[in-house]
């Protein structure tokens, strides 16, 4: 209780207090910086044999399900740049204003997605993706770290709620739209396109959110953060239950085409259905977040894992896919304010390395289901493997959140 306290102290600090008519404006425009996150994230999810097929030709003629797998390196060198810069930007920028902090990171994902872009190979495009996601982690500590100040005390999990609405905004409308410019046009194009979307979060950030000054902190005290067992703890819980989430949505696409038998046309409208099941689940999450964190943690791997199960048993079907993404969806983003908020309470006096550790966490759990899921396909086990791997992730994410809540009880004793 304590730790909660201390970490509604802490965003009190934060940023000053704005009217209604200033607030929303400024929680969109950093909601509208996720929505471009977003995009960079998931849209390799759809365009896996795309971009196999135009950088790992040779391959590709060879084995297109092999070029798939390598192609799904794209995933984890972004989500590999998440988990390297995280933690090392939030306590190299520990004072930093953070409206200041949030711009400066927008500046870097316009370049690094221009960069995985234009690149002329598979190796540089990889590495443009590592710079991309350099700046992911902190740009979601220092948004949901403001958002949640604009919100109001008490609203910690709403407040990540509304930043990370930008991302299920991303899936239902983006991802899809993204998705099929680049089967018409090019990944690259899309990438470009990308590359314009966080220009214009960047300007409605700089026009929309008030002056925030950084928290009383130092990057001394957000590392000390990092020698509390929890916080460990809290993000190998994320890092190894939401990969199973990624172990299904980064081999969505041949899925579709190869399991059920539709047409690429269907990606984007498969990728809708899992957007709107994220919006939902982020809405009640957040709710459920503020009001009983452990239930709604636990409860949302549950329900995860039994929706990764009955995604593998109907896929083969058209009514299975789209209910089977939907729910997919809904359950794992469900489990994201949670996490989040989760971390926060775990890391006293260091509000941003929380948040960044989380998606730091988070993207372990990228690249961990990402690479897993490709492993199982190279292998041969068939499209639906990937599914099977999400629920053996999830089942041991929900032993290690269980085990975390174990150890707050013997503390409170």
């Amino acid at each position: 209780m304590n730790d909660k306290r201390n970490s509604v102290a802490e965003l009190d600090a934060v940023a000053p207090h704005p009217g209604t008519h200033r607030r929303w404006p400024a929680l969109l425009a950093l909601a509208f910086g996720a929505v471009a996150i977003g995009l960079t994230e998931f849209v390799p999810a759809g365009l896996l044999p795309e971009i196999a097929h135009d950088l790992l030709g040779a391959e590709y003629t060879r084995s297109p399900s092999d070029a798939v797998a390598h192609a799904g390196w794209m995933v984890t060198a972004y989500a590999l740049g998440v988990v390297v810069g995280a933690p090392l930007i939030a306590a190299a920028t520990a004072r930093v204003p953070r409206r200041r902090l949030v711009l400066a990171l927008l500046v870097l994902f316009v370049a690094g997605t221009v960069a995985s872009a234009l690149a002329p190979g598979f190796t540089l495009v990889l590495v443009a993706r590592f710079v991309a996601g350099l700046p992911h982690g902190a740009y979601f500590g220092a948004a949901g770290l403001l958002a949640a100040k604009l919100m109001g005390p008490g609203s910690e999990g709403r407040g990540f709620a509304v930043v990370l609405s930008g991302l299920t905004i991303a899936n239902v409308v983006g991802v899809p739209a993204v998705t099929w410019l680049g089967q018409q046009a090019g990944w690259r194009t899309a990438y470009l396109l990308i590359a314009g979307v966080f220009a214009l979060a960047l300007l409605a950030v700089a026009a929309t959110v008030p002056d925030a000054p950084a928290a009383d902190g130092s990057p001394a005290a957000e590392l000390r953060s990092l020698r509390h067992p929890l916080v460990w703890l809290t993000a190998a819980t994320a890092a190894i239950g939401f990969a199973g989430f990624f172990a299904v949505n980064s081999y969505i696409a041949p899925v579709t085409t190869e399991v059920t038998g539709l047409s690429t046309g269907a990606v984007p409208w498969v990728l809708v259905a899992m957007g709107l099941g994220m919006t939902v689940g982020n809405a009640l999450g957040g709710w459920y977040a503020d009001r009983d964190l452990h239930r709604a943690t636990l409860l949302g791997f549950t329900a995860m894992i039994a929706t990764a199960v009955l995604f593998a048993l109907t896929a083969g079907t058209t009514a299975g896919l789209f209910t089977g993404a939907f729910l997919i969806g809904a359950t794992s983003l469900f489990l994201g304010p949670a996490l989040q908020s989760r971390l926060i309470t775990v890391a006293p006096g260091a509000q941003l390395m929380g948040a960044a550790v989380n998606q730091s966490a988070m993207n372990v759990a990228n690249s961990l289901g990402a690479a897993l899921g490709g492993a199982v396909i190279a292998a041969g086990l068939g499209y639906r493997a990937p599914a099977w791997a999400g629920v053996a992730l999830g089942l041991a994410g929900l032993a290690l959140a269980a085990a975390g809540f174990a150890l707050d009880r013997r503390r409170a004793v």
